[in-house]
C-alpha cells in the first residue's frame, strides 16, 4: 500500500508539470488568434480572458497515468491491469474533448452538442460499464438492462452538464473536480487498482495546476479559463471513475460502504444546482436551458460575498456533504433517508441565502433612495 503512494505522487506531479508547461503555450495561442471569453452582464469577469485552458487536461492525464503505470508495472513485474473499459473511456473522452474544443472555437448549436455528447456518453454502457443497481436508494436494487443503459447515459450527461454549467467563477469547476479526484484517488488506492488510481491522480495534478493559473494567474498575466473543452472532459472522466468505482466496490468483500454513497455525494452540489435551476426556470415559464443568474455562485455573490469567498463557501459545502453522508452511513442511516436529508439541507441553504439576498437588496435600495 505504501509503495502505491509513490506512483500516485508520480502521476500527480507529471500531470501538474505537463499542464504548467502547456498552459502558457495555450495562452499565447489564444492571444494570437483572439480566442477569448468576453465579459457580459451574466459573467463576473470584466476583461477578456483566454478560454482554452481545459485543452491541457486530456494530454496531461494521459502522460501522467501512462508514465506512472509503466514505472509501476516495471518495478512490480506484474502484468498490466489495463481494462477494455479504459480503452473505451479514452474513445468516449476523445469525442467529448473534441466536442468541447470545437464548441470553444466555433460555438456549436445546442442541439448538435447534445447529440454528440449523447454518443460519447453511450459508449460506456456498451462495454457493460453501467449503473445497474441503486443499492437500496428508494428501495431499489438491481435494474434490468433496458433501464440501466438509458439511466447510465442520462446520469453521465447530467454530471457532464452540471460540471459545465457550474463553471461560472474562478476555481469553482476545477475546485469541485479536484475534491472529487482526491476522493477517487484515495478510493482506487484503497482498492489497490493501479490503473484507475493513476488516472485519477494524473488528472488531479492537471486540475490543481490549472486551478493556480485560473485563480491566481492574473498576477503574472497568465489567467485562463478552462472552456467547454475542459469542463466537458472533467465531467466525463469523473462520471467514468464514479461508475467504475461502483462496479469494483460491489465485488469487494472487504468494504461495507454503500457503493453508490460516495459517487453520489461528490456530485451533490453541481447536480443539485443543475436540477434546482432547471426546475425554477420551468416554474417561471422560461426555457429550461436559458442562461441566467440563478446558479449557486450567482446567489452567494448577491449575498455580498466576494468571488473568492463564494468559491470557499461552495467548496466547503461539497466537503461537508461528503463528510456528513459518510457519518450518516456509519451510524446506519438508510441511503434513502440520507438522500432526503441532503435535499432538505440543500433547499434550506437556498432559503437562507435568498433571505439574505432580499434583505441586502432591500437595504441597498433604501440607501439609494436616500
Amino acid at each position: 500500500m505504501a509503495e502505491l503512494r509513490i506512483y500516485i505522487l508520480l502521476a500527480l506531479v507529471i500531470g501538474a508539470a505537463v499542464t504548467a508547461i502547456v498552459i502558457p503555450l495555450i495562452i499565447a495561442f489564444c492571444r494570437k488568434f483572439g480566442y477569448f471569453d468576453q465579459p457580459n452582464q451574466r459573467k463576473v469577469h470584466h476583461v477578456a480572458v483566454p478560454r482554452l485552458g481545459g485543452l491541457a487536461f486530456l494530454p496531461a492525464m494521459a502522460m501522467g497515468s501512462v508514465i506512472s503505470l509503466l514505472a509501476y508495472f516495471s518495478n512490480t513485474l506484474s502484468p498490466p491491469d489495463f481494462h477494455f473499459t479504459a480503452a473505451l473511456m479514452i474513445v468516449g473522452a476523445t469525442i467529448v474533448y473534441l466536442l468541447g474544443l470545437v464548441d470553444d472555437l466555433l460555438d456549436l448549436p445546442a442541439n448538435l452538442k447534445f447529440v454528440i455528447l449523447a454518443i460519447g456518453s453511450a459508449i460506456l454502457p456498451v462495454c457493460n460499464l453501467q449503473i445497474d443497481n441503486l443499492y437500496g436508494l428508494f428501495g431499489i436494487g438491481e435494474l434490468p438492462l433496458w433501464v440501466a443503459y438509458p439511466l447510465t447515459v442520462l446520469i453521465i450527461m447530467t454530471i457532464v452538464n452540471a460540471i459545465n454549467l457550474i463553471d461560472g467563477i474562478d476555481g469553482l469547476a476545477s475546485g469541485i473536480a479536484a475534491i472529487c479526484l482526491v476522493v477517487f484517488t484515495y478510493l482506487f488506492w484503497d482498492l489497490r487498482t493501479a490503473t484507475f488510481m493513476s488516472l485519477s491522480a494524473a488528472l488531479l495534478g492537471s486540475v490543481l495546476a490549472f486551478f493556480c493559473f485560473n485563480v491566481f494567474g492574473k498576477f503574472g498575466g497568465h489567467k485562463i479559463f478552462m472552456g467547454d473543452a475542459g469542463s466537458l472532459i472533467l465531467g466525463y472522466v469523473l462520471s467514468y471513475l464514479a461508475i467504475k468505482y461502483m462496479m469494483m466496490t460491489e465485488q469487494d468483500i472487504y468494504t461495507d460502504v454503500n457503493p453508490l454513497l460516495l459517487p453520489y455525494s461528490v456530485f451533490i452540489v453541481p447536480v443539485y444546482d443543475l436540477v434546482r435551476v432547471a426546475v425554477t426556470r420551468v416554474l417561471d415559464g422560461q426555457p429550461m436551458f436559458q442562461a441566467d443568474n440563478r446558479h449557486i455562485h450567482h446567489v452567494l455573490m448577491r449575498c455580498g460575498l466576494t468571488m473568492h469567498q463564494t468559491l470557499a463557501v461552495i467548496l466547503l459545502l461539497v466537503v461537508l456533504f461528503i463528510a456528513g453522508n459518510l457519518w450518516l452511513d456509519a451510524v446506519e442511516v438508510p441511503f434513502t433517508v440520507i438522500f432526503f436529508i441532503d435535499a432538505a439541507l440543500y433547499l434550506l441553504f437556498f432559503v437562507v441565502a435568498y433571505s439574505i439576498v432580499h434583505r441586502r437588496e432591500s437595504f441597498l435600495e433604501l440607501l439609494s433612495e436616500e
